[in-house]
């Protein structure tokens, strides 16, 4: 299995992250109008452009569809996300979060973890190293782009060029 390289900047279309997420397309499009969980490779620019997701970016929408599984308020995992997206990959897979169902916990350590559930404050927990490890999985085998670079040169597209020719005739 190939591991992650978070210096090889690569993004996924949105069907991709939906399907390494097993999120629905709709669930994707919603969270990313709403700012809930944006795509940080390429946002959409208009009519027709792609999304492109990365890779931490699939690992926290998978996050966030266990959260609501679990029930957690739509309020509180927008704080957990907010959360989540100070921290790279790497630091992600460190990660536990823990939730009574109301407030979602940040832990690093099994002390921290195990400190919570002595309190009564934990019902379930989600290991981000696994879902680190589920996502690596996933997106290995699914196409992923890498975005354009931006170049001096002045790109134009068929539309345009058309317009360009109508215009000079």
């Amino acid at each position: 299995m190939m591991a992650y390289n978070s210096e090889e900047v690569v993004g996924y279309r949105g069907p991709i992250a939906c399907a390494a997420a097993g999120i629905t397309y709709r669930q994707l499009d919603y969270w990313a109008r709403t700012g809930l969980v944006t795509p940080s490779v390429r946002p959409a620019g208009g009519s027709g452009t792609q999304r492109l997701y990365s890779f931490r970016d699939i690992v926290v929408l998978k996050v966030v569809k266990r959260l609501l599984d679990a029930g957690v308020s739509l309020q509180n995992i927008r704080k957990a996300v907010a959360t989540l997206r100070a921290h790279g990959v790497h630091d992600l897979a460190e990660i536990t979060l823990i939730s009574d169902g109301a407030t979602v916990y940040e832990c690093r350590s099994t002390e921290e973890v195990v400190d919570l559930l002595q309190g009564g404050q934990g019902v379930f927990g989600i290991a981000l190293a696994g879902a680190v490890k589920e996502i690596e999985g996933s997106v290995t085998m699914l196409p992923g782009e890498r975005p354009a670079v931006a170049s001096n040169t002045i790109s134009v597209d068929e539309l345009a060029a058309r317009r360009a020719r109508r215009a000079a005739s």
